[in-house]
Parts: structure tokens; sequence; C-alpha cells
């Protein structure tokens, strides 16, 4: 008799490498597992059977009750800077690493569970999440994802059974997460910490063959690896600015060595442009702000030069450090350039030119200043492109300023030939009509602690694509309404 396939082909690298690294667990059991999302495009991708995972097998599995075949299932630790104060070790408090696939592109992925119980890095939690934060976590991930950020995906959720209290009860929820890997800053920091440069240089060897596996014989390796975290994390800092994302929660342990977004916690996407926009309830400094993303992206990643300095230059700290440094201040001109040369693409604009950047900043002062809708301007200066002057300009009150500004700009694309004809077209293409608005995201979720899942889905569907404009849709574009009051945001999961 034939034995059934493994339902996951895991190749653990991280449990096989990184002994010390972590500690091997199982997820809690739970009552009544039940798979309530399912994301079956992911799933092809990793080669997995959906059908064979839809059921109540695969329910167990995501609910952290039974380990599917070949898996490993460990919380790893690390370290961590959170609002600025050092926490010297964190770890999994609440997820599991079930093991990795190596998926069909040959790219190794982290399958890990978020909810399923205590662990021994829970201090003093219950380890358990619940199913609003589950589902804003996979919502924005995924459109995160459609909008071509790097970033952690959602594969499924699923209810427990049981109630959780969290501000009151809550149905439990467990989320299945996949990444290029999980090693964070916090995770070279855990070890420095601590003085364990072996372990340092054995996660750095880890992060290379895993992330940068041409740098495995590089004579400067870890100062290349430093050199490649900074430019995935100017990349995607800059990826979120440009589509008005705020992370909310931007500590050393949330900031990955893939450069992939990760955690989504207390994040948000601003409706009028602010680049003091706050949106959560535990940032009351704003060190988080929308704008200051990219100067904590800095700060963060000088605490990974800090922890690899030993590696860098084992016989000449002065010379790590300033080598590192050297690496640390290129920075801000990655992300600048990153940065305006998505700017230029959001505006129509194909070509440098002198006084791009006032330009660009003089329109983002004026939308500050008279609190415009940031993704739906740039949909409706598209419009502005074909004539049709007052898509853009209704969003101002001083409407005479947007119109000195606007003929500006119509001069600068003139200058450089553009063909305004398909002119829309390309805006479009790079400026999205649908974000996860914050109200429409809090009615779902709503619904779905009652147990209707149906508007959770249609806000998959709609985000999956966001360029293109859906007929019914409208309302799904439009900032929050007047009496949606300011938004906060929590930690949930």
């Amino acid at each position: 008799m034939t034995a059934n396939p493994p339902l996951f082909h895991f190749d653990n690298s991280y449990a096989r490498e990184l002994e010390g690294f972590y500690v091997a667990w199982e997820g809690a059991q739970v009552p009544s597992p039940k798979l309530v999302l399912f994301n079956n495009r992911l799933a092809a991708e990793l080669g997995l059977n959906s059908d064979e995972l839809m059921g109540a097998e695969g329910a167990a599995i995501f609910a952290g009750t039974n380990s599917p075949e070949g898996a490993s299932p460990l919380a790893q630790v690390y370290a961590g800077h959170q609002f600025g104060g050092f926490s010297p070790q964190l770890g999994d408090g609440r997820a599991l690493l079930l093991g990795e696939l190596v998926d069909r592109e040959g790219i190794r992925r982290d399958i890990q569970l978020k909810g399923s119980g205590p662990t021994p890095f829970s201090r003093g939690g219950d380890g358990k999440a619940v199913i609003g934060p589950v589902l804003r976590e996979y919502i924005m991930g995924e459109a995160m994802h459609a909008l071509g950020i790097p970033t952690t995906r959602a594969l499924a959720a699923v209810t427990t059974g049981e109630t959780i209290f969290r501000d009151g009860p809550k149905p439990g929820a467990v989320l299945t997460r996949v990444a290029a890997s999980h090693l964070r800053v916090g995770t070279f920091q855990f070890f420095a910490a601590r003085g364990e440069t072996d372990k340092v240089r054995q996660l750095a060897d880890y992060a290379i063959s895993r992330h940068d596996p041409d740098l495995m014989d590089a004579e400067d390796k870890y100062l290349n690896l430093f050199r490649r975290v900074v430019e995935r994390q100017a990349h995607l800092i800059a990826h979120w600015v440009l589509v008005g994302f705020v992370h909310g929660v931007m500590n050393t342990d949330n900031t990955t060595i893939s450069g992939e977004t990760i955690d989504y916690g207390p994040c948000a996407f601003i409706d009028a442009y602010d680049p003091a926009a706050v949106f959560s309830s535990i940032d009351h400094g704003g060190r988080y702000a929308f704008g200051r993303q990219p100067v904590i992206a800095q700060w963060n990643l000088a605490r990974l030069a800090e922890a690899l300095l030993a590696l860098i230059e084992p016989d000449d700290l002065d010379k790590a450090v300033t080598l590192a440094a050297d690496e640390l201040a290129r920075f801000p001109e990655i992300y600048g350039q990153f940065w305006l040369s998505g700017m230029r693409s959001k505006l129509g604009l194909s070509k440098e030119a002198e006084g791009d950047q006032d330009l660009i900043e003089d329109l983002l002062n004026l939308m500050e200043d008279q609190a415009v809708d940031y993704t739906l301007f740039f949909r409706r200066l598209a419009e502005t492109a074909e004539e049709n002057e007052d898509e853009a300009a209704a969003l101002f009150e001083n409407t005479s300023a947007f119109v000195s500004w606007r003929d500006r700009w119509l001069n600068r694309l003139q200058s450089e030939g553009t063909d305004t004809a398909g002119l829309k077209d390309r805006m479009n293409a790079v400026n999205p009509i649908y974000i996860a608005r914050n109200h429409m995201v809090e009615e779902a979720l709503s619904a779905a602690e009652d147990g209707n899942y149906d508007q959770v889905e249609r806000l998959l569907d709609l985000l999956s694509k966001p360029y293109e404009e859906r007929p019914g849709f409208e309302a799904y574009a439009l900032s929050a309404p007047e009496d949606f009051g300011p938004y906060q945001t929590f930690c949930g999961t």
C-alpha cells in the first residue's frame, strides 16, 4: 500500500544549521479549528495542494494543533530596540516557525504560525491572537504584495473555537505567515549583546547563504552583507512612503535582513497627506510617524552595524566603525534617488530635470497645507493631464494655489515631449486607485468578528488589483467620511 505524500515538502535549514538560536516548541491544542481564509494563489506558488489543505487536517495544522510531517516547529530568539529602548531578549512569544519550503521559483520561504500559543519567550502573555488582528495582517500583507512592495504574506487564517479576552471577549485565531526569512536586526543584536561573536558570525553566514549567496566567497562578505541590507531597506522604505504607508512600530526586531515588510500590528495608510501622521496608540511621541520612517530605518541599520563590527574588521575596531559608517551614510542617497524616481513616475515624468525636487516638494507642501487625499490626488491628476482640470483641483480649498502648481507641472511635461495621449494610462499604472483604506478595513474586521467574512473577501479581491478601476467600488477609492473620526491602531498579532 502506497503511503500518502507529505502535505509540505519541508527543508528546514534554520533548525538544522542554527542550533542554539531557537527553542523547539509545539503549538497549543485548540478545541475547534476552522479555516476561514486560504490563499490559493500563494499555495500554488509554494507548490502546495490547496484541496488537501482546505479541510479539517489543514485547519488543525494552521491552528498549530497538529504538526505536519517534516515540520520542525520552533520559536526563534531575538532582541530589539523598541521605541528606542533596548530589550536584550524578546523572541517569538506567540509565533512558531513550522519550517521552510523551496517554492516553484527555487526561493526558500518560511512558514510561520502567529497566535498558536505561549512559548518560552512569551514573557507572561498567553501567546494567542484574535480574529481582528489576524485578518488585518492578512489584508495588509496581501495589499502590499499587490502594490509590488516586498512583504511577508498570508497563507491561511483559522479560528480556534476559543474565546480570547482582548478589550472584551473575541474569537481566537491563528495566522499562517510566509516570509523570505524571519531574520531580523534584532536577531543579530541578541547574540552581539551577549558578546557571542562566533554566533553572530554563524548567523551572518547563514543570512548570506540564504539571501546573498553570491557573497559567500567575497573577501569583505560581512561588510557587503551590511551594504545589501542598507540597500534593501532604503528601497523598502521608499516604497512605503510612495504609497502612503505607515508601519507604526519600526522596532529593530521588525526590521528584516531580507528587506521585506514584517508585522502589521498598528499600521495604516494615510488619507490626507501628513508627514506627522501617527496611528499607533502607543507611539505617543511620534517616533514612527509617516515622515520619520526613513530616519528611523537608518537608525535601525546603525544598530545592525554595531552588531556586525566584530566581523567587519576583527583586528581594528576603529576601521570597522569607519567602514560601516561609510555604508550607512549611503542610505539617504539610495532612499532619496529611489523615492525621487518613484515620484517622477507618479507625476508621469520619464526624464530627470533640474528643479524636479522643488516641483515635488512644493506639491507635497500644498497637499499637507490643505489636507488633500494622497492616493486620490494622483489618480485625479491623471485626469487633469487630459484637460479635465476639475478632477484634481476639486480636492483643494485654495484652487488657485493648485492651478499655479499644475501649470508648472504641465510645462515640465511639455519640456520632455511627453505624449499626453497615453499619460493617463502610464500614471494610473503606478498610482493605485485602491489601498487598504482604514475605514474599509475596520468595517470588514468588525463584520468578521461577528462571523461574516464577506466584506473581508470582497476587500481582498479588490486589493489584489489595486491599479484597475472597478465599477461599483467607487466608495473604496475615497477618504474616510468625516464621522469616522481620528483613527487609532493597536498592536494585536
